[in-house]
């Protein structure tokens, strides 16, 4: 058996590891009866792509069509954004839409419905899927988009890997022409600055803040705001940047309140304008961490988990100001907060995104973490949030439930398709799902 993990490093379990090239070697897997669930490039923060049978899909990776006149792309589901960068930056095109890493799967991007920095805009990943096939819990295999298969596109994307194994997808790319995203940023002092920003520039298609969580009574929720849209330049000249690796896991005591606060006080000092303008390539824009291989052992050996919560845009300032203060007076600060804007929800049943902002965190795991996010999740809940489940390690099933309402149609439709009986992963049994 191996120890294969999450992005997060925890929880550490063995569990046996098959890979498949072509749809056979996927049956001879499935037949073997054994709860299983699908992982592609491990970048999954939580437990959501653990379990003690794990079908890998990196290995099923080949391009198979594109429509240019359309901008539709077919790719098996083991297939990297970063892949489909390197070929088709160079040739105009761009992902419509795009987490904060390029290294996840296209299964993984549609299993866990992503979004990006221009969700007000363009929505989740499943906005710009025309179709995809997968494997059941029977063995066969059904093609499902908006209008064919409905029931099981909509559980699929966000479903974490529990209605079957995505095998192929279509996706619509966008045109583009430049490598480069012409950049504003914003230096707010406080809260109600940040709100107000983001609400000056909702007309962006692109927006993310960087927030200083360690920050305490009138300078709560400082920010720095980047917007920006593709350059109009005609340089199209990408390639994937090199990485500087970390060779090693930090020890634990590297990471600490005072550290954190350091970083932070420097990140935000280093903007000295209120506003100013950049030009910056692709990868700076989206994919800043990309640039440092195994960041994730900066958090040291016992790991580490994101917590990302989202509140609807009514009671988004009020909560996510008692959320920041609760954050502060525990002193476990974050150097990675992330505060985002998003649109409408869509209509996929355990989809992250509500219309309203997000916030993400990454806290290292040690004693009276749990603790305190257990707080946090009475505050996110008070404010009628949610957790996203491909970054969460250890939300309990009733906080969860508060925040899906389409949870029991999520549930009666894997239990009449007898897909819980197949497909099972550490969260899904943590969560009741």
């Amino acid at each position: 058996m191996k120890s294969i993990q999450s992005w997060g490093m925890f929880p550490k379990i063995k569990n046996d590891f098959y890979t498949f090239t072509n749809i056979v070697e996927l049956h001879t897997i499935h037949q073997s009866k054994r709860q299983m669930i699908p992982y592609g490039n491990g970048r999954s923060y939580g437990d959501s792509a653990l379990a003690e049978h794990i079908v890998g899909t990196k290995k099923y990776n080949y391009f198979i069509h594109f429509d240019e006149k359309l901008g539709l792309l077919e790719v098996q589901s083991g297939v990297l954004l970063s892949e489909i960068l390197e070929v088709f930056v160079p040739k105009g095109w761009f992902l419509k839409v795009t987490p904060g890493t390029k290294l996840i799967t296209i299964g993984g991007a549609i299993a866990s419905d992503i979004h990006g920095k221009n969700h007000h805009v363009e929505g989740c990943f499943s906005e710009c899927v025309e179709s995809f096939s997968m494997m059941l819990a029977d063995g066969s295999v059904k093609t499902c988009s908006k209008l064919e298969n409905t029931e099981l596109f909509h559980a699929t994307c966000g479903g974490m890997g529990l209605t079957g194994v995505i095998l192929d997808a279509k996706i619509y790319l966008k045109k583009i022409n430049s490598q480069y995203i012409n950049q504003s940023t914003i230096k707010t002092k406080n809260l109600k600055e940040t709100f107000d920003a983001f609400e000056r520039y909702a007309h962006e298609p692109y927006s993310v803040a960087w927030i200083d969580c360690l920050a305490k009574d009138n300078e709560i929720g400082k920010c720095l705001l980047m917007v920006g849209d593709f350059a109009d330049d005609a340089n199209l000249a990408y390639t994937n940047k090199k990485q500087i690796t970390i060779p090693f896991n930090f020890p634990s005591v590297a990471l600490n309140h005072w550290t954190v606060k350091i970083f932070n006080w420097l990140y935000y000092a280093k903007t000295r304008k209120k506003i100013s303008k950049q030009k910056v390539d692709i990868d700076t824009f989206f994919y800043p961490l990309d640039a440092i291989g195994h960041w994730n052992r900066i958090y040291g050996k016992g790991g580490f988990t994101q917590y990302q919560f989202i509140l609807p845009k009514e009671t988004s300032f009020e909560g996510l100001e008692e959320i920041l203060a609760t954050i502060a007076d525990s002193g476990k600060g974050s150097f990675l907060a992330v505060l985002k804007l998003y649109g409408k929800e869509n209509e996929n049943y355990l989809s992250f995104p509500i219309e309203g902002y997000s916030l993400a965190l990454d806290f290292k795991i040690e004693k009276g973490l749990f603790e305190l996010l257990d707080t946090l999740d009475e505050i996110v809940v008070k404010y009628k949030g949610r957790i996203y489940l491909t970054k969460d390690v250890r939300v309990k099933k009733e906080t969860f439930e508060k925040g899906y309402p389409h949870i029991e149609k999520f549930r009666r439709f894997r239990k009449k398709n007898h897909m819980s009986d197949t497909f099972q992963s550490l969260q899904s049994k943590r969560v009741g799902i």
